[in-house]
């Protein structure tokens, strides 16, 4: 059996948030005076969880918070994930996503443990610009050394996320070109969505896949290359074919009708689309003493009625019921 909506799109990447805990406070995201808003599942019922939706048809699983270093238990999550297999037989694709903190010294025992690739989230790469935005202090120094063990550790190509905003961080357009060229990392600009905690979002901030290459240009000209249809990201090289450049844009260019993702909130909940208003809580089926065979009409039951796009900028867009932080990304 195969995860597939109403729309006909298949369901074959999974992300599981296992905290919402995060030891920055970056001020597009959170507000800086919350914390955790939702409890946290016993590792097993994670790995639970993930069982059940590989045997749907699960390809893809990536682990996600908040900061999912600061849970303990992660490298041996990652090792069970590591020992299913997808229904074709294949080893299962495990990533991570992270804002580096704790990388340095996390890398080599998570490669060991059979972790495929990591994100890291970084939206600045001016030592005093990232000190702002994360409000922590050090903290590029620490996120570099952590980007440098992932690739030692055999985690390349590293991905690096960076959240645009107009007149906020998009100064950092060129700078990071030059740093995907000098560390040999992959960079992804996305776009702003209205997920963060004080919803400061308009259109007005948010820095477009168009602007992004147009800017990108005025460093070193763009050239676009293929990707998947079910990637989210638009991905470029430079002309000399030295550094990758990827650009999100689920505000200019949405991407919803090739859409292979669900996820599962810290508390377990099933989300089908970021911006649902509605949540499929199977923590709690569990808790009835749910079987897998259970759990499994549950999930196609949500999967089917998966939202077919966003409303983003549109008259009457409702927010989704959580922000960023608190769903995983």
């Amino acid at each position: 059996m195969f995860l597939t909506d109403k729309f006909g799109r298949r369901i074959n990447d999974l992300r599981i948030s296992i905290t919402d805990r995060c030891n920055y406070r970056c001020v597009y995201c959170r507000s800086g005076t919350g914390g955790p808003q939702f409890p946290e599942m016993p590792i097993a019922d994670y790995l639970r969880m993930a069982r059940v939706f590989v045997g749907l048809g699960i390809t893809k699983v990536r682990l996600t918070g908040g900061e999912p270093l600061l849970r303990r238990g992660l490298a041996e999550m990652v090792r069970e994930l590591g020992g299913l297999r997808t229904v074709e037989g294949q080893p299962l694709d495990i990533a991570i996503t992270t804002n580096g903190h704790l990388l340095a010294e996390m890398a080599q025992p998570l490669a060991d443990a059979g972790l495929t690739r990591v994100t890291v989230s970084m939206d600045a790469v001016d030592a005093g610009e990232f000190a702002r935005i994360t409000r922590v202090p050090n903290g590029y120094e620490r996120v570099l050394a952590g980007i440098r063990a992932a690739q030692e550790a055999g985690l390349s190509p590293v991905k690096i996320n960076c959240v645009l905003m107009r007149g906020f961080n998009d100064d950092q357009i060129t700078a990071f070109g030059r740093f995907a060229r000098e560390e040999g990392v992959a960079v992804r600009f996305i776009e702003f969505m209205p997920l963060e905690e004080d919803r400061v979002w308009s259109p007005e901030i948010v820095v477009t896949l168009d602007e992004i290459v147009r800017r990108m240009a005025e460093f070193m000209p763009l050239r676009e290359i293929d990707h998947a249809r079910s990637e989210t990201a638009r991905r470029y090289v430079f002309d000399d074919g030295v550094g990758e450049i990827g650009i999100i844009a689920p505000v200019s260019h949405p991407f919803c009708g090739h859409c292979s993702r669900i996820r599962v909130t810290s508390d377990g909940k099933i989300r089908t689309c970021l911006f649902s208003v509605r949540e499929h809580d199977l923590a709690g089926l569990m808790g009835q003493g749910a079987s897998d065979e259970d759990m499994v009409g549950f999930i196609v039951h949500a999967v089917e009625h998966k939202e077919e796009r966003h409303h983003i900028g549109e008259p009457g867009f409702v927010p989704a019921s959580r922000t960023m932080v608190h769903i995983g990304g």
